[in-house]
């Protein structure tokens, strides 16, 4: 669902795919390839909300601010599952793992990689390329290439999702047994432990 307030209206391209069960409100501007999970609530009504190019908001993530804060997701950055970015700003091509909380004013440089569960506290600034753990979040050593290799192959199939989503996907009442000429599914991706055998 797509919401304007107090006379912002948000703008969204066209080559993007918002899940209708997500929420879009107020002062959000949304770029090219973007995918937005459902469940996810971006709401720009007290401040703004800037997602670029290639970026992807997974399932029930919010973002959010305090007043007069505009939140910044750089070009292919990729917020997982369930994490919260509240008034940050997130460099190109970060990760933040599942479930992780990204608090007012911290900034990411480009290519950071957060784990999952990771908190960072308020006012907290990283260089680019810090791999982020933790409760308070600290940085235990510098993102590899390797890492980023692997983070950006995963934001790759994030970044072709809204395609895929636009051509075949459609609300459909459910079967009640499974077929027998049902197909499998191709493994587009290896986690970071399968890569590393």
């Amino acid at each position: 669902m797509i919401y304007a307030f107090k006379g912002f209206i948000p703008v969204i391209h066209e080559s993007a795919f918002i899940h209708p069960q997500a929420a879009v409100t107020g002062n959000v501007i949304i770029g090219k390839n973007v995918y937005v999970g459902p469940g996810a609530a971006i709401r720009g009504d007290w401040g703004g909300i800037v997602i670029e190019d290639g970026c992807n908001v997974q399932e029930n993530c919010t973002i959010h601010m305090f007043p007069g804060v505009t939140v910044l997701l750089k070009e292919n950055a990729h917020i997982g599952h369930g994490a919260i970015i509240h008034g940050a700003s997130i460099g190109k091509n970060c990760l933040i793992g599942m479930n992780s909380v990204i608090m007012d004013d911290v900034e990411l440089g480009d290519e950071c990689i957060v784990g999952a569960l990771t908190m960072i506290k308020a006012n907290e600034k990283f260089p680019a390329r810090s791999l982020i753990v933790g409760n308070p979040g600290k940085v235990i050593k510098e993102v590899s290439d390797e890492m980023i290799s692997w983070k950006t192959t995963g934001t790759a199939l994030y970044q072709a999702l809204p395609g895929e989503m636009r051509e075949s996907w459609e609300a459909v009442e459910p079967l009640r047994e499974i077929p027998a000429n049902r197909p499998s599914q191709e493994s587009l991706y290896k986690t970071w432990n399968e890569l590393k055998k």
